[in-house]
């Protein structure tokens, strides 16, 4: 296995290397860009002033009007089974079933199972808040598990022979302090493909969720730009199909389609350099015959996270409170979901 990790290593290393110079190049034409655009701006200006000006006695024909931004995604329905890893102080999985988004109201509280990779001691000395989190969601019929590692699920007797509609990681992190930065990327694209290869074994059985084809709404340029599910088209870079978004939907409420996975991070450096869509759908490829290849994955969609939805939800640092402070994961940016499920490899 030592061998096997070495192999890995170095193909995520090359992986990396390959992605920086792809960002070289994408930067330097992005800059180019900028100043095109820029060029043209200025010379529009004076015509876009005197458009402006004869248009203020006609009334706006569709406006956006107050609110009518998109709505937060809730990527869960009533009756599926969710387990959540990583837990931190378990507050997540305490707004799932308290004070709950509209569309998990009827959701049984034994429907979901909290883990945290902690051991019950550690997870109250790191979070005190935690001990009355966890009474409450035991209270509630809710199911919390200690010690699990999100990268050996399959293993775990308390999972074992258990499928789940959605598994979800909010905020992974490694947790090993390792200051050099590319020795963290590489630590952390580590633990989420250990994680997307032990997922995958306790997923949900059935036929892949579906997408229905969408003509693109045209936006105004008075409507918000906040576009909360980004189009799976531009998501894969598939250039060809630029202009048509896909809507995600699931075949029939009778029919049981495959568990899928979710996992949510901040969408700026560090983060991004993860680069955890390309990792599920192009996992490193090992020369090494006695260690199976990570399972490949299909983007189905991605979204804005939203934590004020989740009321009380309180994301917290692998470190805990010990870290001084209550674990922002990064300035600027967004939260953002990537949901995932198994490729039907029959379609390669």
């Amino acid at each position: 296995m030592a061998k096997a990790a070495k192999k890995l290593k170095g193909a995520l290393q090359a992986q990396q290397s390959r992605l920086k110079a792809k960002q070289k190049i994408s930067h330097a034409a992005q800059v180019a860009e900028q100043k095109s655009t820029r060029k043209k701006g200025q010379a529009s200006i004076a015509a876009t002033t005197a458009r402006a000006g004869s248009s203020k006695d006609v009334k706006g024909k569709g406006k956006a009007t107050p609110g009518s931004s998109s709505r937060p995604t809730i990527p869960f329905s009533p009756t599926d089974k969710i387990l959540l890893i990583g837990e931190g102080n378990f507050s997540y999985a305490l707004s799932m079933v308290q004070d709950a988004p509209v569309q998990l109201a009827t959701m049984p509280p034994s429907n979901l199972c909290a883990t945290a990779y902690d051991t019950e001691e550690e997870c109250y000395a790191k979070y005190p808040e935690a001990q009355a989190i966890v009474s409450s969601l035991k209270e509630k019929g809710v199911q919390v598990l200690f010690g699990v590692d999100g990268t050996a699920l399959e293993k775990n007797s308390r999972l074992k022979g258990r499928r789940w509609d959605k598994i979800v990681w909010n905020f992974p992190h490694a947790g090993k302090g390792i200051a050099d930065q590319d020795r963290n990327i590489l630590s952390n694209q580590m633990m989420i493909l250990g994680f997307l290869r032990s997922a995958a074994k306790i997923l949900q059985l059935g036929p892949a969720p579906s997408f229905s084809l969408a003509k693109k709404k045209k936006k105004s340029s008075e409507d918000d730009e906040e576009e909360d599910e980004i189009p799976v088209a531009d998501v894969q870079e598939n250039p060809e199909d630029a202009d048509e978004t896909y809507k995600f939907f699931t075949p029939s409420q009778t029919v049981q389609t495959q568990g899928t996975v979710l996992i949510t991070l901040r969408n700026v450096v560090p983060y991004t350099q993860w680069d955890v869509p390309r990792l599920a759908k192009n996992p490193p490829v090992l020369q090494n015959g006695n260690v199976p290849p990570n399972p490949r994955y299909t983007l189905l969609r991605s979204f804005k996270f939203h934590r004020e939805i989740w009321k009380g939800y309180e994301h917290r640092m692998t470190k805990g409170e010990r870290a001084h402070g209550k674990g922002t994961t990064g300035e600027g940016g967004e939260d953002r979901t990537w949901e995932f499920c198994l490729k039907d490899e029959t379609e390669s």
